[in-house]
Parts: structure tokens; sequence; C-alpha cells
């Protein structure tokens, strides 16, 4: 297990500080703010421990209200909504210096068998034969901006099929973006923290897909500003987290101010294991 990943499972290894509150640090990410996919994964987990075992995370939906400050602890306020036969409800508020910063519902399930069928897993390359992040960013970004950004998912093994948006900047292509991910080393055999995990890799590229349609580089390069708005996940069948999961991404609609991207997420062996939606406001700077 590398070093990365250890200070991110320390970081949803969240304090019970009273029953149903949990207390979590935070860190920066490449911009000065709580990386959202942080919170999100911290609210699933502090969810998560007040539900039976048996029960496995089968939806959350949230919306991302006000920019977390990395320097204070996030404190994570859980209502137990619901205790059903078959369904557990959560609802999740984290506050920072008296406020609320986000906020999360979540739906636990018992395991049932029922009906079963999904789309077919999209072509993509073999994620062995792709460049790791090392290797890919320091060709496309000044050398600051690129060890920055592989520092700040230094947790993930995450690999781009094709350029990612910085490395094609004023060149609008299809709304499309595919990426393979895994941590970056073994996790123990808790779904809860397999589907934490994903969560916390789900917020890093969802809205490349927006970004390629403008040819805009994105954050990284600063010909946009941005942030996420709201934040869905379907957990559709059991995955590790620390397996190759292939992340294929559109954006069917940017206006207003704000860009939507969708998502599915398979494992290397074709099993549609999550469907996501997100969206972001996606601005372009005044200058431009």
């Amino acid at each position: 297990m590398t070093e990365g990943l250890d200070e991110l499972l320390d970081l949803l290894d969240l304090e019970q500080i009273e029953q149903n509150f949990f207390r979590g640090e935070s860190r920066s990410a490449l911009v000065p703010r709580v990386f959202g996919g942080q919170v999100a994964a911290q609210a699933l987990v502090a969810a998560g421990r007040t539900v039976p075992e048996d029960r496995l995370a089968h939806s959350l939906h949230a919306y991302f209200l006000r920019a977390g400050d990395p320097g204070a602890p996030i404190v994570y306020q859980v209502d137990r909504i619901r205790d059903g036969r078959s369904f557990t409800t959560r609802r999740v508020v984290a506050v920072q210096h008296g406020q609320p910063i986000f906020h999360l519902s979540a739906s636990f399930q018992t395991d049932e068998e029922g009906l079963e069928h999904q789309d077919d897993m999209p072509a993509a390359p073999d994620p062995e034969t792709l460049p790791t992040a090392a290797e890919m960013l320091p060709r496309h970004l000044p050398e600051d901006v690129a060890r920055r950004l592989i520092e700040a998912r230094a947790a993930v093994d995450l690999r781009y099929a094709d350029v990612p948006p910085w490395g094609s900047v004023g060149e609008p292509r299809e709304a499309r973006s595919q990426v393979w991910f895994r941590t970056n080393g073994k996790l123990a055999d808790d779904p809860l923290l397999h589907v934490c995990l994903a969560t916390y890799v789900s917020d890093m590229t969802l809205l490349d897909s927006v970004l390629l349609a403008h040819g805009r580089g994105g954050w990284a390069v600063g010909d946009v500003v941005g942030a996420s708005l709201d934040h869905a996940m379907w957990f559709h069948r059991p995955f590790r987290a620390d397996e190759w999961l292939l992340y294929d991404q559109e954006s069917p609609s940017a206006s207003g101010g704000r860009g939507l991207g969708q998502a599915r997420i398979y494992t290397q062996d074709g099993k549609l294991a999550i469907s996501v939606i997100q969206e972001g406001v996606v601005r372009v700077p005044r200058r431009d």
C-alpha cells in the first residue's frame, strides 16, 4: 500500500464524537478548498457506520453547498431517517464553522435476488497499456501543476484512455472521456470501504467531458472556473475499488454556466457496477 492511499484511508477513518456525530480531517486539493469527493466519501462513511453491516449502500444523492476549508475539521451529523425491513435511509449534513457545507442522502439495502440485465460495457483499451499519471501529466502541464495534481491523486492509479482536456486545449471534440482507475494498493474486504473509495474518485474527472466539447483545459490550466453542485450515484453490483474499473463519461448538456456529466463504471470483466450523474458550475473567466 502506498503512502498516498494510507493518508486517504486515514481521512476516511472518522472519529465518533457522539452518537450520530462524526469528525473528519481534510486536506487541500489542487484548488484551495476541500476536494468534493473527500467530503462525499466521508459523509458516506458516517452514514454507513450507523447501518447494520448486512445492508449495503445502493444509492446516494448529494448537494455541495459551500466550499470546504481544508484547514478545519468537518463535523458530520447523521439523521437516522428510516430503518425498514429491507431498506435503511440516512441523511448526513457536513458542517464547518457552524455552517452546512454539504448534504447527503444515502440508502442501504439487504441482499436480494431479482431481475438482472445491463447495458454492455463499451470498448476501451487495456489499462495496463496506458500511461500512468506520473508519465502523462508532465507531457501536458507545467511542472508545478503536474506535481500538485499527481500528489492530490496519489491514492489512486488513474489512467486516461485518451488525451485529457488539458492536453487538447483549443480543440473541441466529442463530449466523452474514459479513464481506468484503482487504488494504489489493496483494500480490506469491507464493501462500504470500496463504495466510499469509488465515491471519492467519482468526483475527479466526471466534468472532463464538458470541457472536451469546448476545447477547454479546465481547472488545471485555469481557462474555466467551476465547482461541483450536486452528485448522484447508484451502486448496482459488487465491485472492488482496488481492481481496475472503467469510468465511461459523457456530457449531454451545458448551459447557464452549468455543465452536466453522466457516467457508468464497469468492472474489468464487463459488469456494470455504478451509474453516476453530476452537475457543476463551469464558467469561462471574464478575461475570455
